[in-house]
């Protein structure tokens, strides 16, 4: 689905926006780490707060990332979850990307299926 550097560019060390659909039906987008693999992205953070309450609630999430002229954006269904395995998973796919994440009993992982990537042209098929 990513050309090799679309792979390499989500590697490195860039930040996100993720954004969500808000009750209201408004847009809420905030900065976050993120991994990709398999068509897959991941989101780590705390049950509860806004982001992934929107993604449970809505199912459907979009993630962008942007360094210079070089960008890539997900999009496609997403879903929450605190299940053991799927944190400690992403967690660990976490530490290899950015640092080891604090100790977080309250941890959840937003798990985005990628329907659509669109991208700088050295990332597109």
């Amino acid at each position: 689905m990513l050309t090799d550097d679309a792979l390499a560019f989500v590697r490195e060390y860039h930040l996100a926006t993720l954004s969500t659909v808000g009750r209201s039906g408004r847009i809420h987008a905030v900065p976050v780490g993120f991994t990709y693999e398999n068509g897959v992205v991941r989101v780590i953070g705390s049950r509860g707060t806004q982001k992934f309450v929107n993604a449970a609630r809505s199912g459907r999430a979009s993630i962008c990332s942007v360094d210079g002229a070089r960008w890539i954006s997900f999009e496609g269904p997403a879903r929450v979850t605190d299940e053991g395995d799927a944190v400690a998973h992403a967690v660990d796919l976490y530490a290899a990307r950015y640092r080891q994440p604090r100790v977080n009993p309250d941890r959840v992982v937003l798990e985005l299926t990628v329907e659509r990537v669109l991208g700088s042209v050295a990332f597109r098929r």
